[in-house]
């Protein structure tokens, strides 16, 4: 019982401490720069050009030839700046709006960053665009962001690697059949030239976002109807989980930690892709951009593991949940002091062009959230995608409503002290989880 007490306590701590160090972020109207974070040395905005910070580096290179394109079609120059491998993309941003230097086009990830920059987004509420999409980003009645793709979160599997130990992803629809389906292939590991069953990485310094915003948005959100914000509402009143649904998704974390590769504790984001590509790992904790990796860097080791059909199963933590988690992952806001007509001219163009469409979905991989466009990415996770959103199987992403600045600063913390083996069972890591949000929206 001592152990256990002290071990709350200890985490509890070294999340306070990081708490405490953090607490005071929340953006004021006008954004402030974090003096923690290192501000990146920015592009140059051409003179009459439009400049877009991009926070997705693995599609920066499919960005520059869609700002080419556009040049060469409107002579208007466009430079993509694209910020990642740990960045805090919204702590530079806030640092460019101190140096007065701002882009003219830039993400943010709705209701988690609008606060920042409240007031300083264009409205784009008349724009063509707005009417042949449903994935617009509103606020108190107006558009502010532009949708650039549908992504997906749910896990992810190696169709060959299923199949050859015997388990139909089908079968697996909840607690029991998900560890039934781990086991199968944990005793038959070595024949199968695995690692490990999965690829669930909990470094917090540069990868908090997977567990402490996606794995923890699935307690929000699995199996619910789009529309349900009962957990998340729950949670916004001063960080507050609901136990009955909480304890059986804590559970699926302690599988996942028992099954998972031990180096996830302190790898990258670019080993545990890479290692799912290589055939290294059943399953990953990675969504549906992954697939430009995979297609993309990655693709000598995709090839080399058979360019192997890749799959997602729900986290059904409770038998009967069918759904993966779609949503418009972030959204390209306009600055409302920038070059606003042109980047309002490109964005439109991105929307509506047939060849900007093609851009983004074959050298980005971005699933479309417009209804008129005609091109579908060579991605492994676009055949998922579309026959679960025809199935009408599929749950929002309200972990987006969260305090700004939780992942990062707490719950990510959290996620990565239970996989080093801080916390000596579940209902300990979900105790201390617990404490650490209700601190965090103390705060």
């Amino acid at each position: 019982m001592k152990k256990k007490v002290f071990a709350i306590m200890l985490a509890a701590a070294t999340v306070c401490a990081t708490l405490s160090a953090c607490a005071g972020t929340a953006a004021p109207a006008a954004p402030a720069a974090d003096a923690s974070t290192e501000a990146a040395a920015p592009a140059e905005t051409p003179e009459g050009g439009i400049r877009l910070v991009n926070n997705k580096v693995e599609v920066d290179e499919g960005l520059k030839k869609l700002a080419k394109a556009y040049e060469e079609k409107t002579g208007v120059p466009v430079v993509i700046e694209s910020l990642g491998g740990g960045i805090d993309t919204q702590a530079t941003l806030k640092g460019y709006y101190q140096a007065d230097n701002m882009p003219d086009i830039f993400v943010f990830e709705g209701d988690i960053h609008y606060p920042t920059w409240e007031g300083l987004l264009a409205d784009l509420s008349d724009e063509a665009w707005v009417n042949d999409t449903e994935a617009e980003y509103v606020r108190d009645g107006k558009v502010y962001g532009f949708p650039t793709t549908t992504e997906a979160i749910g896990l992810a599997y190696n169709a060959d690697i299923l199949a050859k130990a015997g388990v139909d992803p089908k079968s697996i629809t909840g607690p029991e059949s998900m560890r039934k389906a781990f086991e199968t292939i944990d005793a038959k590991k070595d024949e199968l030239g695995l690692t490990s069953v999965l690829g669930y990485y909990t470094e917090s310094s540069q990868l908090w976002w997977s567990p402490g915003q996606h794995v923890f948005g699935t307690y929000f959100d699995s199996g619910l109807a789009r529309d349900d914000t009962t957990y998340i509402d729950l949670f916004k009143d001063g960080g507050k989980l609901d136990m009955d649904r909480a304890t059986p998704w804590s559970e699926m974390v302690a599988l996942f930690n028992e099954y998972t590769d031990p180096a996830g504790v302190s790898g990258t984001y670019d080993a545990q892709v890479l290692g799912f590509a290589s055939g290294k790992y059943a399953f990953v904790t990675q969504g549906s951009w992954i697939g430009a990796t995979l297609m993309n860097d990655d693709k000598e080791a995709y090839d080399a593991a058979g360019h192997f059909e890749i799959g997602m199963i729900p986290y059904a933590f409770i038998e009967g949940q069918d759904t993966i988690l779609t949503n418009s992952p972030n959204w390209w806001g306009v600055y409302k002091d920038g070059n606003v007509e042109e980047a309002k001219k490109f964005l439109a163009w991105c929307a509506a062009d047939d060849g900007g469409q093609e851009i983004l979905a074959k050298d980005c991989g971005f699933i479309s959230p417009y209804a008129s466009n005609t091109h579908a990415p060579d991605d492994p996770f676009a055949k998922t995608i579309a026959e679960y959103t025809a199935a009408g199987t599929t749950s929002s992403w309200h972990w987006l409503s969260m305090k700004a600045g939780i992942g990062q600063n707490a719950t990510g913390v959290v996620f990565q002290d239970y996989a080093m083996g801080n916390f000596p069972d579940a209902k300990t890591f979900l105790d201390t989880l617990q404490q650490v949000c209700t601190n965090y929206y103390a705060n």
